[in-house]
């Protein structure tokens, strides 16, 4: 049977993750042919300034090399350049006269540097830092030569001039705003960058306007608005990029800035999907990795036809790392812009952080000097988090340590490591302790987590240092689900997370499954884990009782009633692992059986309780007192929160109370009165069965 041509513009970062996506989806479903401007295998734009540093050889960049795409069957054509899509043929057309038909079209075409309208730009000695050609013009160019300037004070203007000076260049930054990166950074921290750079040989040319690149045979320098000039040798352009989309426009294909894209990847054109720095998804072209390998985690889904959540945006993020100075931002964060809640500076250690909120709740961080604690508060951004949540954050002392013992301990095993390719500490010490990885290397080979932007290096090392020692995580007994699978319930939710894994059936192919069908027990659980609520065997939802019975109340001024009615409303559509019994008492005197209820609310002198973990059968247990909360509010809100933590964590069929006895009584009562913590339960995108 002849398999449907999948065809993917452009050999990139964005473009190659969602093929690999695709592949371990569904390896052989596609016949797949990948079509890329530049004559080399995939790699990785973002350390050509590492290359630059001399602290990579452009061979240690390359992501996927000339055998990967032989040995996934997949046929690349290198240096050609896609000119048409013939939509009604589907049909793609190259400069070099190539017709390739495709059944779906993956566009992943990327951004080129954008060009400024500087009369000169097209001279000789003017290049752009963008490719590994760039790349080589430039270290070509540094051997001849003495002195460059660098156009754009922004993130890869600063990683090239950072290079330019390793390669033994005299360095000018130029740039049209009073201070660094501008667009990511507050006053404080941009003086205090550029301060450390300068102590490292850079200079600034700061609110400076370039008017023209002069020379004659080839470029001499930098004319200025005011008069003044510069002269340099070698002009490397940083001022922005412009998504490759003249193609697709021409073809038909709705564009903007970028190629329109909806929820799912798709464009206007059936089969015809854009991922990547070409893609503009609710008005924004992402430019930063880590949402294009979470768009490409979407649309493998949607091409292989597997069941997926649409693609909402991400949050992105800046991190710089040069010669020992780490930056990171994200949010709102300039000066005017937010209230500020948290700002603190360090002048012995060299570091700054500042937070900002809005109406009550994170809105912008910038750190300067130590960044460990980054994607922690990323996290907070992400969630919208009350900015009570910082206590945490300040007390944990996460950040005081660097990425050392006291920072690795005092992250939970779901913080996100590596904000690029969403990997969390979990799945590091997973890698170190189930896999076997005892190198940075091994993990970064099965997990990816510090393969993109590196910046994460120090905190993937330390864990690693942690695990190996046994201090970062204990990893409990996880037998296996059923003779149908060497699986257990916490592998099998990883594998299907990781996988994007949405059906039993293509669970059970990628998995390995021993037995084509499968049983009663691996099914029902699968069913579960997939999402496919209502349909697994043993699907729990909550059950609440009021006075004697479900539903019937004999509080006598009907309190308990509302708070249940609010209860079930709040989790209507939640499927639970278990069966899920609770109780609400609006007096101590209603018999409702309170103590022997999985989720007990009663009303109190102080407020209300909320208990859990009771079990009226055998064996018996007795529910424990998790919180006293001022409010009904406030408890409907813990007690959520519990449930919610329980659906995500629990195995199938697991009972509350068992979880809370292997989660730990105090562990439960320290996460859920933790806000930051609460917050991330209550938060839909981060609960659920898998």
């Amino acid at each position: 049977m002849t398999k449907p041509k999948l065809v993917l513009v452009g050999n990139g970062m964005a473009g190659i993750r969602c093929l690999e996506e695709i592949l371990g989806l569904a390896s052989d479903l596609f016949d797949i042919t990948v079509i890329g401007k530049e004559p080399n295998p995939n790699y990785n734009r973002i350390q050509l300034s590492k290359v630059l540093q001399g602290d990579a050889a452009l061979r240690d960049i390359v992501l996927n090399d000339w055998s990967w795409y032989a040995e996934k069957g997949i046929r690349l054509l290198t240096g050609e350049t896609v000119v048409r899509v013939r939509r009604d043929e589907r049909r793609v057309e190259t400069a070099s006269g190539l017709s390739i038909a495709y059944d779906k079209l993956i566009l992943a075409t990327g951004s080129s540097a954008f060009v400024p309208p500087l009369p000169g730009a097209g001279k000789p000695g003017v290049t752009a830092f963008r490719t590994i050609e760039d790349c080589r013009l430039i270290m070509e160019t540094a051997a001849k030569y003495r002195k460059a300037a660098v156009l754009g004070g922004g993130l890869l203007g600063l990683e090239a001039a950072r290079g330019l000076l390793d390669l033994g260049m005299e360095v000018d930054v130029v740039h049209n705003s009073p201070y660094l990166m501008n667009r990511q950074l507050d006053r404080m921290s941009a003086d205090l960058l550029r301060a450390a750079l300068e102590e490292q040989g850079m200079r600034f040319r700061l609110g400076k306007t370039a008017t023209r690149i002069f020379g004659r045979k080839r470029a001499e320098g930098l004319l200025f608005s005011d008069g003044s000039k510069l002269e340099a040798d070698l002009i490397v352009l940083s001022v922005g990029i412009s998504p490759n989309v003249a193609f697709a426009k021409a073809s038909g294909i709705e564009t903007n800035r970028a190629v329109i894209v909806n929820d799912y990847m798709e464009t206007n054109v059936p089969e015809v999907y854009a991922v990547g720095e070409c893609a503009e998804h609710r008005g924004i072209a992402y430019g930063l990795v880590a949402p294009l390998y979470e768009q490409g985690k979407v649309l493998a889904r949607v091409v292989c036809g597997v069941k997926t959540e649409p693609y909402a945006g991400s949050m992105p993020y800046a991190q710089l790392k040069v010669s020992g100075i780490n930056v990171f931002s994200a949010g709102v964060v300039r000066d005017g812009e937010a209230n500020t809640v948290l700002q603190s500076y360090d002048g012995l250690r060299g570091t700054y952080k500042r937070v900002t909120a809005e109406n009550g709740r994170i809105a912008g961080v910038v750190l300067y000097g130590e960044t460990d604690e980054g994607q922690t508060l990323l996290g907070h951004l992400k969630r919208r988090s009350k900015v009570e949540a910082l206590a945490r954050t300040q007390s944990s002392g996460a950040q005081a340590g660097g990425a050392g013992d006291k920072a690795v301990a005092a992250m939970a095993d779901a913080d996100t490591v590596c904000g690029c390719n969403g990997v969390c500490k979990g799945a590091i010490v997973r890698s170190v302790t189930e896999d076997g990885s005892d190198t940075i290397e091994l993990v970064r080979e099965r997990t990816k987590a510090s393969s993109s932007c590196g910046g994460c290096s120090g905190t993937v090392a330390a864990i690693l240092r942690a695990a190996l020692a046994g201090a970062a995580s204990s990893v409990p007994p996880d037998p296996a689900l059923c003779d149908c699978t060497p699986l257990g319930h916490r592998a099998l939710r990883l594998a299907l997370a990781e996988r994007g894994l949405r059906t039993p059936a293509a669970a059970m192919a990628a998995l390995g499954w021993r037995t084509p069908d499968g049983c009663v027990v691996c099914i029902s659980a699968l069913r579960y884990y997939a999402g496919e609520s209502g349909k697994a065997a043993n699907d729990g939802r909550l059950v609440v009782y009021v006075g004697e019975a479900p539903g019937k109340s004999v509080a006598s001024d009907g309190v308990a009633a509302s708070v249940a009615d609010r209860l079930r409303g709040r989790l209507a559509a939640t499927a639970l692992p278990s069966q899920v019994h609770a109780a609400v008492a609006g007096l101590a005197a209603e018999p409702v059986g309170l103590l022997v209820r999985d989720l007990g609310l009663a009303r109190a002198p102080a407020g209300w309780e909320l208990y859990a973990g009771g079990h009226a059968e055998r064996p018996v247990k007795q529910a424990q007192l998790i919180a006293v909360e001022p409010s009904a509010e406030a408890a409907l809100e813990m007690a959520e929160a519990l449930l919610r933590w329980y659906g995500a964590d629990a195995d199938y069929g697991e009972p509350v109370w068992r979880w809370l006895e292997r989660t730990g009584l105090s562990a439960a009562r320290e996460r859920l009165l933790d806000v930051d913590a609460r917050e991330a339960m209550l938060d839909p995108a981060a609960s659920g069965a898998v």
